[in-house]
């Protein structure tokens, strides 16, 4: 047999009702991908993942938002691709076409955010994907002027969110993901300016807290937040007992096993759940995700493998890891937020939500990348850590008129229940969450 008689097959597992798209319709995407033209695939806005093919030739492109994995099985006959967003609907489509001895959740690949992934299914061996980046935003283009700045960026988020509302309609309930942090705070407000312009009801938007045993900074902080702007009727804590907290389950739902994420996931678990006991048809929820990422605030000193100047210097260093090209990267999970947003995504998704996650947004992240760090910090960690709130509450300011809150940064899984309790559910080390995992798909 030559390799002109093999058959290549492919079962794409991916809905395309699952894709956020803002500008335009899902066959036209599909077009675009299908072009393998990175001009092209760049003007999709919106959050979503796409795979095409023509012939022997597969294209498939994602934004953050939404993962995208892809499995080569080999039969006798030529390859079979399966593409899907998770791991197990890969080992469940490998079983029913008798294939489920191939399967290992290593052998699965992750879409890398940002780029065009090429296959070639030709059969024996077919080659390694070739990767084309389709999103280059243009470093350090804006002024040094933090009022500019923020006018950009909490602009971009605005039209982008106004966008967003067009496509769910004037009725439908909207529930924010809810900490009284800089990220979703600014959401929050946004969405509450925008649906007050469009002249509907502000009583459509929620902003959903978790509080876990009735002790959770995160409820005292949103509520002052709240206070602050007089939005106190949005807000709706919603009370969970810690036997709720189940880590295993969030490994189980994101297939991965990093600490933070999978702790996150957690939390995020456990509020998803409490808001859809609440409300059984509740379908938007709305998040903060990619604000941390988009201004570089996280703890340097807390990772050994980082500097401020590799954070610097390195092109969404935190929305992409080190790149597809560098040797850490991870070919089953990718790297930064383009994996660790299944932390949010999968709960979300695990319920029955459609999320969307405006800060993660190409659109956005542009703006962002073109903040020149270097001049506005000279280097100094306590000047990055600072500049978010000032260029967000800036940008809020001027988009919305309403003076943000600004509190002390704080992660989901801290802020939802206290030390004692996060400490008493989980483990301190990695090598449990890679063994619930493997355990999993043994």
């Amino acid at each position: 047999m030559t390799h002109h008689e093999y058959i290549s097959r492919i079962e794409n597992l991916m809905d395309p009702n699952a894709n956020i798209l803002l500008n335009m319709e899902f066959d036209q995407a599909q077009q675009r991908v299908l072009s393998g033209d990175a001009k092209q695939v760049a003007q999709i806005d919106g959050q979503f993942a796409i795979c095409v093919a023509q012939g022997k030739t597969v294209r498939m492109a994602r934004s953050i938002g939404r993962p995208m994995r892809y499995f080569l099985a080999k039969k006798a006959d030529g390859p079979c691709l399966i593409v899907a967003e998770q791991m197990h609907q890969i080992k469940q489509k490998l079983s029913e076409l008798g294939l489920d001895d191939q399967f290992h959740p290593s052998y699965t690949r992750m879409v890398p955010a940002h780029y065009i992934l090429e296959l070639e299914l030709i059969g024996c061996p077919d080659p390694n994907p070739v990767y084309t980046r389709y999103f280059t935003p243009q470093r350090n283009r804006w002024s040094n002027d933090l009022d500019s700045i923020g006018a950009k960026y909490i602009g971009q988020l605005a039209a982008e969110c106004d966008l967003w509302l067009d496509r769910i309609g004037p009725d439908a309930p909207i529930g924010v993901m809810f900490s009284g942090g800089i990220d979703s705070g600014a959401v929050l407000l946004v969405l509450h300016n925008l649906i007050l312009r469009r002249g509907q009801a502000p009583q459509r938007l929620k902003a959903f807290t978790l509080s876990v045993d009735g002790s959770a900074d995160d409820a005292q902080q949103a509520h002052g937040f709240l206070k602050e702007c007089g939005l106190q009727m949005l807000l709706e804590v919603l009370e969970v007992s810690s036997d709720k907290l189940d880590w295993r389950r969030a490994v189980r739902i994101t297939e991965d096993y990093k600490p933070l994420d999978i702790q996150a996931a957690t939390m995020g678990l456990a509020l998803c759940e409490a808001i859809r006991d609440r409300y059984s048809d509740w379908k938007y929820l709305v998040d903060g995700d990619g604000g941390d990422e988009n201004l570089k605030d996280y703890p340097i000193e807390e990772n050994p493998e980082l500097t401020i100047r590799s954070v610097f210097n390195n092109l969404m260093l935190y929305q992409e890891g080190w790149g597809v090209h560098a040797i850490k990267h991870s070919l089953v999970y990718t790297g930064g937020q383009s994996r660790g947003h299944v932390r949010t995504w999968a709960p979300a998704k695990q319920f029955g939500f459609v999320g969307f996650s405006p800060f993660a947004l190409p659109s956005v992240i542009e703006i962002a990348e073109g903040i020149p760090f270097i001049d506005l910090t000279d280097w100094d960690h306590d000047r990055l850590y600072q500049l978010k709130g000032q260029i967000v509450a800036s940008g809020v300011k001027q988009v919305t008129g309403k003076e943000l809150p600004v509190f002390p940064k704080r992660r989901f899984q801290h802020g939802a229940t206290s030390t004692d309790v996060f400490e008493s559910i989980f483990p301190k080390h990695e090598a449990a969450y890679r063994r619930e995992l493997l355990s999993y798909f043994s």
